[in-house]
């Protein structure tokens, strides 16, 4: 039988074609997707811009696909607890404690910390500028029925925001002032400024949005505030096909000296100073966590 050029070029697609797919049904099975990794991690290091640094240089150095899912502290944890991702980074202590003594997560790592800041309107009509403890600014915003937007979502930063009304003494969740957006940091902070009202937000997403928000910085340094971000590998004991190789060359690349060194710099060129402070190696009880 002659074969035209066509037919030859058909014919010889068709054989590579069953070669590769022999070569591929060899390989172990999930071989293929082991060189993607879900990390799931908070809307503060996604609305911040600093994942859109590090995950490209990861991607490059390591060969990983990375999918990040962005959402609270909670929420992203909740995924690790059902196996739905492989690495987390998060930033709230006393829940990723109770997540690791829980099993589900090994190999927890102090990565960085910024801090949060109480925002508002420039005319600051609770008076909260200038007080010196966050719990006292919240009490003065409690006492004037002066609305404040809350994340409401479970997030580290919504976690914190409940100690602080907690140590003020307040349970403002029934109030008409006080409204749960439901939203991340990014969202919830262009809800505060269109509806002039107050929030905690970590400064580095402020920082980045601030352009374009008519919010000013009316309460920041208190040691309540403090912001600290950990990375936690999924535990492959509870989950067998988290990806554990990937993972850890994750976390090993988020405390890496090159790393820590790009977090360092991160914001200082745009802002005139870095939105997060690289801590890995520290004591993590030196930051009081």
């Amino acid at each position: 039988m002659k074969f035209s050029n066509k037919r030859w070029f058909i014919y010889l697609l068709l054989i590579s074609f069953c070669i590769i797919g022999g070569l591929l049904s060899a390989l172990p099975a999930g071989a293929a997707e082991q060189k993607n990794i879900i990390l799931a991690t908070t809307t503060s290091t996604q609305d911040s811009g600093l994942l859109d640094v590090l995950i490209p240089m990861f991607e490059k150095k390591t060969g990983y696909f990375v999918k990040t899912i962005a959402v609270g502290s909670g929420q992203a944890m909740a995924m690790g607890q059902k196996g739905e991702a492989d690495v987390l980074l998060v930033h709230s202590p006393a829940a990723e404690k109770k997540f690791i003594n829980d099993g589900y997560g090994v190999n927890r790592r102090l990565v960085m910390h910024n801090d949060f800041i109480i925002v508002g309107p420039a005319e600051d009509p609770a008076k909260v500028k200038g007080t010196k403890s966050t719990p006292e600014s919240f009490k003065k915003i409690a006492a004037t029925n002066k609305l404040f937007l809350s994340r409401g979502d479970n997030s580290g930063t919504h976690a914190k925001e409940k100690d602080v009304w907690k140590v003020a003494g307040i349970n403002p969740e029934k109030e008409k002032w006080y409204q749960q957006t439901g939203l991340g940091m990014g969202q919830t902070l262009n809800v505060a400024a269109e509806k002039k009202g107050y929030t905690l937000a970590d400064r580095g997403t402020y920082l980045a949005l601030k352009k374009n928000l008519a919010l000013d910085i009316l309460g920041e340094g208190d040691a309540i505030l403090l912001n600290i971000y950990h990375v936690i590998e999924v535990n492959p004991v509870k989950w067998p096909k988290v990806n554990v190789p990937g993972a850890k060359a994750f976390a090993d690349f988020m405390v890496a000296p090159e790393t820590q060194a790009v977090i360092k710099t991160f914001g200082t060129e745009k802002f005139g100073a870095p939105l997060f402070f690289p801590d890995a190696g520290k004591n993590v009880d030196l930051l009081g966590k």
